[in-house]
């Protein structure tokens, strides 16, 4: 094993700086740009060539976007099965109901974003479009073709909803909230 004392120590530094601004002396700025002033020449002396004329402009017809009223492609497909009823009243929204926070929003703006349970009351949570997060429960309504919360579980919210049939009356259906893929 090999010790230094102090005083070895400072003269082995200093020896080593001296060397390393020794060798940094010989690497110092040299006036000699003889090789870079004959390329410099060189290429002074070649003929100037013609500029390609740039190729002529066509005029491209503007294009309409037709598909502006169907779903967005980047929102997941709604898988709507109808639900019919062929004993009972006539089917119809209830008019007279005080409409619910949530049925300001269609389906497509608003997503289940989990669940939470109190007691044995199973409640989904969803964010509508501002992103304010929501709680519902069976019975409670959502979306903008009154949709009533028939089930909710940690899969989903799966709903009824009455909607206009297209020849002046109303159908119910039934439509699933899935829970949102977080990521």
């Amino acid at each position: 094993m090999v010790t230094f004392t102090t005083r070895a120590l400072r003269s082995l530094c200093r020896g080593v700086t001296l060397l390393t601004f020794a060798l940094l002396a010989g690497c110092g700025p040299s006036n000699d740009f003889s090789d870079l002033e004959q390329w410099m020449a060189e290429v002074s002396a070649r003929p100037a060539r013609r500029i390609e004329p740039l190729p002529p402009f066509e005029q491209i017809a503007p294009f309409a976007y037709q598909a502006s009223a169907l779903r967005s492609p980047f929102e997941p497909p709604v898988v709507v099965r109808k639900v019919e009823r062929r004993d009972g009243p006539q089917v119809r929204p209830d008019s007279n109901r005080v409409k619910q926070f949530l049925e300001q929003f269609s389906i497509g703006q608003l997503a289940m974003v989990g669940t939470l349970e109190q007691g044995p009351t199973r409640y989904a949570l969803v964010r509508d479009a501002e992103g304010g997060v929501h709680r519902v429960q069976r019975g409670d309504y959502m979306g903008s073709d009154h949709g009533q919360v028939q089930r909710v579980d940690e899969a989903g919210i799966e709903l009824i909803e009455i909607v206009p049939d297209g020849v002046g009356g109303w159908v119910e259906r039934a439509r699933t909230v899935a829970l949102a893929e977080t990521g």
